[in-house]
């Protein structure tokens, strides 16, 4: 019958290249995730009184058919 060896001590090791990718997929989606609610915003709720630019309807008036064919009313 063996004993066992209770002299060597357990090693917990972490894959780095696990921690990064992990790290690296929460930046794009966190990105990601920016970026579709800035679309949102100029897209959907984006309207010239209410604009973070004021008054000013370039905004408004670029995504103007793009607004009504995804089905936000702005008139």
């Amino acid at each position: 019958m063996t004993t066992p060896n209770l002299t060597a001590a357990p090693t917990a090791t972490a894959d780095i290249t696990a921690v990064a990718s992990g790290l690296g997929g929460a930046l794009w989606l966190l990105g990601a995730a920016f970026l579709g609610l800035l679309a949102i915003y100029f897209i959907g709720i984006d309207q010239g009184m209410v604009s973070v630019f004021g008054a000013d309807l370039h905004v408004h008036e670029f995504v103007h058919d793009g607004r009504h064919f995804l089905g936000f009313p702005c008139h």
